[in-house]
C-alpha cells in the first residue's frame, strides 16, 4: 500500500490594484476628457464611441467611478462656463458683470434669444452624445450614488446654474426681461417670432429647478414674473378701456384678450399658465369692473335689453360666467329692468274704470281696449324675454326662474291682473281667432296660460273667466269649441280637475240644453194651433252651481207672449224632470225682434231687457212718449241695468229710442219715443250694450266680496282635511300647511287661516289641546 502526500495549497498574491488603477485611469480619463471635448467641437467623426463606453465601462468597473463623474462634470462645467458664456454674452451685451442689459430693440432681443437657443440646442446635442459614452456609469455609479443625477440630467443642472443663473453675469433677469418684452409687443399688435419664444420657453421647462418638488426654472424664474406683469397690463388697460369703450366693445376686447391668452398658451407658453392668466383677466378687466360695465349709460345691460342685442347679452352672460357674482348682477338687474317695465305697463291702465253703469259709452270701450293692451303688453314683454332667454343666458335656468319672478311681482302688483287676462282670453275666443290655424291658436292660448301661472289670485281669474265663459256659450259667441275646450285643458293642466271642473259642467249643460230643444220642438209641433206659442223660444237649462247667476238681476217683468212661451217651457220641461225648480235669468238671455219704420224693416238682435223695453213701445202712437218711470214699473228691471240698456238703445250708434231731454246720461226725469226715422244698411242689427267689461269699482267690490266668502269656505276645507289627516297638529304648522295646499289657487293671509280656525273651534271640527294652547286637535 502506497501513501500519496496531499498537493501543498499555493497562494497567489494579487497585484496592487491601487497601483493599477491610477496608471488606467490617468490613460482612460485623458480619453474620455478629449473625447468629451472634441463633442463639443463637434468632430466626433473621429471618435469610437464603442471604445470610449469600453473605457468607461473599464473606469466604473476598477472603482472609479466618484473620480469619472466629477471628472465630467468638471469638463462640462469648464466649458460651459468658458465657451459658451463667449458664445452668449456678445448677444446679452453684457460688460461682464450684472450691471449689463439687453437693448429694448425688438430685434436684439430675438437675436439674444435665438444665440441663446443655439447654445442651448448644442449643449443637450452634446449631453446625449456623452450620456451614450456614460450609460454604464449612469447605471452602476449615479443610480447608486446619492446626490448624482445621470450625466444627462447633470448636464442640465450646470447649464441651468453656470449660464442663465450665473453668479458672474446677468442672463437669467436679461432673458425673463426680453421674453415679457416680446409678449408685451405682441399684446400691443406687433408680430413677433414665436418659434424663437416657444424654443425658449420649452428651455426654460426642460430645466428643472427643485428634483424634490419637480418645479421648473420656467415656473420659478419666468412664470411669477410674466403673471405679475400681466396683472399690471391688464389692471392699466382695464382702467383705460373702461372709460374710452361702450360696453358692448369692452366686452369685445376682454373675450379677444381672454382668446389671445388661451392661444399664447397654446403656441408658446406653458398649458399650465393658461388658467392663471385667465383669473388674472377675469379679475382685472370683469370683476373690478362688473358693475360698470352692467351699469354703463345707453350701452350696458339695460340698453342691449331694450334695443335688443342679444349677441352682446350672450358675450356679457359668457364672460360673466367667469366671475364669481357675475350672474347674479346680471339676474339682478335683469330683474329690475322687467318690474320697471311691468310698472311703466300698469301705470297706462291705472284710473281707466268706467264710472259705473251710467258711464259713457267711448269710456267703456277705451277701458276694455286699455285691459286688452296690458296683456297684449304683457305678453309682447313676455315674447322678448323669452327671446332674452334662449339666445342670450341658453336657457340657463337661474336666469329663468329671476325673470319669472320679476314677472310674477308686477303682474300681481295690479290687482286688475285675473280679470284683464280672462277678458283677453274671451275677446280672442269669441272674435279675435277668426282666420287662424290650429297651430296659431294653440300658440295664443299657450302664451295667456304663460301669463295665467304668474297670477297668484287664480280662483278670483276662475271667477271672471266662468262670467265670461258663460256669455260665449249662452249667446252662442266662441269662435271654436275645440279652442274653448283646449283653454280648458290647459287650465286644468295647470290648477288641477277640481279648478275646471264647474267650467266643463257648462259645457255639458250647453250639449244637453241642445237635446232638450230639440225634444222641446218635437213637443210643440204635437200641440194643437191653440196650443201653440206665437213666438220662438229656445231656453238653456243650466246648473245653478256651475254657472256664475246673479240672482239680483233675476226680477224682470216679461211681455205675456214671451210668459206664455216661457210657461209652456217648463210644463215640458217639469214633466220629464221631477223635483226640480227652474228660475228664469232674464239678465243672461237675447232675442231678435222685428222693428217697422218708415223706411225699412229690421231685425234686431237685442238683450232680453232690451227686448222688454222695446215691446213697451208696441202699443204707444208716433209721436208719443213714455217716461222712465213707468219703463221702470212696467218692466222691473234693476235700476243700473235699466239705464244702461236704455242708454245702448237711445244713446249709442244705433238710435231706435229718442230721448228728452237729449244727453249721454239717463235721468229719472227723462221721455223715450220711437224713432220711426230710423235707418241703417243692415237689415240685420246687433245693438251691443253699452257697459265696461271690465268692472268698475262697485263691480269690482262685489266680487272681491263674494270672493273673499269662497275663500273662507276653501280655508277651511282645506284646515280639515289637514287636521283629519293629522290628528294633532301646532299652529304654526297648520298655517304653513293650509297656505301651501291652497297656493295654487290663491295666497291666504295668516290672519285670515287663523280666523277660519278659531271658527272650526266654534263649530267644534277642532278644539285646543289642554296642554298646550298652541296644539289643535281633530274632533271626529
Amino acid at each position: 500500500m502506497s501513501y500519496v502526500s496531499p498537493k501543498p495549497k499555493v497562494r497567489i498574491r494579487a497585484p496592487p490594484r491601487k497601483a493599477v488603477t491610477e496608471k488606467h485611469f490617468e490613460e482612460s480619463w485623458e480619453k474620455i476628457s478629449q473625447a468629451i471635448r472634441q463633442i463639443y467641437c463637434k468632430n466626433v467623426s473621429t471618435l469610437s464611441f464603442e471604445e470610449l463606453y469600453r473605457t468607461a465601462y473599464n473606469m466604473v468597473l476598477h472603482k472609479c467611478g466618484e473620480k469619472l463623474y466629477n471628472g465630467v462634470k468638471g469638463v462640462i462645467t469648464e466649458h460651459l462656463e468658458g465657451e459658451t458664456m463667449n458664445k452668449i454674452m456678445p448677444a446679452f451685451n453684457s460688460s461682464g458683470n450684472s450691471n449689463g442689459g439687453i437693448s429694448t430693440n425688438g430685434v436684439s432681443g430675438i437675436t439674444s434669444l435665438k444665440t441663446l437657443n443655439g447654445v442651448w440646442t448644442e449643449h443637450i446635442t452634446c449631453m446625449r452624445m456623452i450620456r451614450d459614452i456614460l450609460l454604464y456609469m449612469d447605471r452602476i455609479y449615479s443610480a447608486k450614488t446619492p446626490d448624482c443625477p445621470p450625466v444627462y440630467d447633470l448636464g442640465l443642472f450646470l447649464f441651468r446654474d453656470r449660464v442663465l443663473r450665473s453668479s458672474k453675469f446677468s442672463i437669467q433677469p436679461q432673458l425673463v426681461s426680453v421674453l415679457l418684452q416680446q409678449i408685451q409687443r405682441e399684446r400691443e399688435g406687433e408680430m413677433i417670432d414665436r418659434g424663437v419664444i416657444k424654443t425658449t420657453i420649452d428651455m426654460l421647462l426642460d430645466l428643472v429647478d427643485d428634483v424634490s418638488t419637480v418645479s421648473t426654472v420656467y415656473q420659478v424664474d419666468f412664470e411669477s414674473k410674466f403673471l405679475d406683469a400681466s396683472a399690471q397690463f391688464y389692471r392699466v388697460e382695464g382702467q383705460t378701456l373702461i372709460g374710452a369703450c361702450d360696453a358692448s366693445e369692452y366686452l369685445k376686447k376682454s373675450e379677444k384678450r381672454l382668446v389671445e391668452e388661451e392661444q399664447r398658451s397654446q403656441h408658446y407658453l406653458y398649458s399650465g399658465t393658461e388658467p392663471k392668466i385667465r383669473a388674472i383677466i377675469e379679475k382685472e378687466l370683469l370683476e373690478h369692473h362688473l358693475k360698470t360695465i352692467i351699469e354703463m349709460e345707453n350701452s350696458g345691460l339695460v340698453a342691449m335689453l331694450a334695443n335688443d342685442k342679444n349677441d352682446d347679452l350672450f358675450r356679457m352672460y359668457k364672460l360673466f360666467t367667469r366671475v364669481q357674482s357675475g350672474h347674479d348682477e346680471m339676474k339682478t338687474a335683469i330683474k329690475e329692468y322687467i318690474k320697471k317695465l311691468g310698472n311703466t305697463i300698469n301705470s297706462n291702465c291705472e284710473g281707466t274704470d268706467t264710472v259705473g253703469s251710467t258711464g259713457k259709452g267711448q269710456g267703456a270701450i277705451a277701458t276694455t281696449n286699455i285691459a286688452l293692451r296690458w296683456v297684449q303688453d304683457v305678453l309682447d314683454l313676455k315674447d322678448k324675454f323669452d327671446q332674452v332667454l334662449e339666445q342670450a343666458t341658453g336657457k340657463d335656468k337661474q336666469f329663468q326662474i329671476a325673470i319669472n319672478n320679476a314677472f310674477e311681482h308686477f303682474i300681481n302688483q295690479n290687482h286688475k291682473s285675473p280679470e284683464y287676462l280672462s277678458l283677453f282670453i274671451d275677446e280672442n275666443l269669441k272674435k279675435g281667432l277668426k282666420g287662424k290655424s290650429e297651430e296659431e291658436v294653440d300658440s295664443l292660448l299657450d302664451k295667456t296660460i304663460s301669463i295665467f301661472r304668474f297670477i297668484q289670485e287664480k280662483d278670483v281669474f276662475e271667477r271672471y273667466y266662468k262670467q265670461h265663459l258663460a256669455k260665449r256659450l249662452l249667446n252662442n259667441r266662441s269662435v271654436s269649441d275645440d279652442a274653448e275646450r283646449g283653454m280648458i285643458s290647459k287650465l286644468k293642466i295647470e290648477c288641477g280637475y277640481q279648478f275646471t271642473t264647474k267650467l266643463e259642467g257648462m259645457f255639458n249643460d250647453i250639449r244637453l240644453s241642445s237635446d232638450t230643444m230639440s225634444d222641446f220642438k218635437e213637443f210643440i209641433n204635437n200641440l194643437t194651433e191653440n196650443e201653440g206659442m206665437s213666438i220662438e223660444l229656445h231656453a238653456s237649462v243650466l246648473t245653478s252651481t256651475f254657472w256664475p247667476v246673479n240672482t239680483s238681476l233675476t226680477s224682470c217683468m216679461l211681455p205675456p207672449e214671451v210668459m206664455a212661451a216661457c210657461q209652456t217651457f217648463e210644463n215640458f220641461y217639469l214633466g220629464r224632470h221631477s223635483g226640480r225648480r227652474l228660475t228664469w235669468q232674464t239678465s243672461l238671455g237675447s232675442a231678435d225682434v222685428r222693428a217697422h219704420f218708415k223706411t225699412k224693416k229690421h231685425e234686431l238682435n237685442v238683450s232680453t231687457y232690451q227686448m222688454v223695453i222695446l215691446m213697451l213701445f208696441n202699443d204707444v202712437e208716433e209721436g208719443e212718449s213714455i217716461s222712465y218711470q213707468q219703463i221702470k214699473s212696467d218692466t222691473e228691471i234693476p235700476e243700473n241695468e235699466l239705464k244702461r240698456h236704455l242708454q245702448s238703445l237711445a244713446c249709442a250708434k244705433y238710435k231706435i229710442l229718442l230721448k228728452e231731454p237729449k244727453s249721454r246720461e239717463v235721468h229719472d226725469t227723462d221721455q223715450f219715443m220711437v224713432n220711426y226715422n230710423f235707418s241703417a244698411p243692415l237689415a240685420r242689427i246687433k245693438i251691443q250694450t253699452i257697459a265696461s267689461k271690465v268692472e268698475n269699482d262697485g263691480e269690482r267690490k262685489e266680487t272681491r266680496e263674494r270672493v273673499d266668502e269662497d275663500r273662507k269656505h276653501q280655508i277651511e276645507a282645506a284646515a280639515v282635511r289637514i287636521m283629519k289627516d293629522r290628528k294633532t297638529m301646532e299652529h304654526n304648522n297648520l298655517i304653513s300647511e293650509v297656505t301651501r295646499q291652497l297656493s295654487s289657487r290663491f295666497l291666504p293671509n295668516p290672519m285670515d287661516i287663523k280666523k277660519r280656525i278659531e271658527a272650526l273651534i266654534d263649530r267644534e271640527y277642532l278644539e285646543r289641546s289642554e296642554e298646550d294652547r298652541k296644539m289643535y286637535n281633530y274632533l271626529a
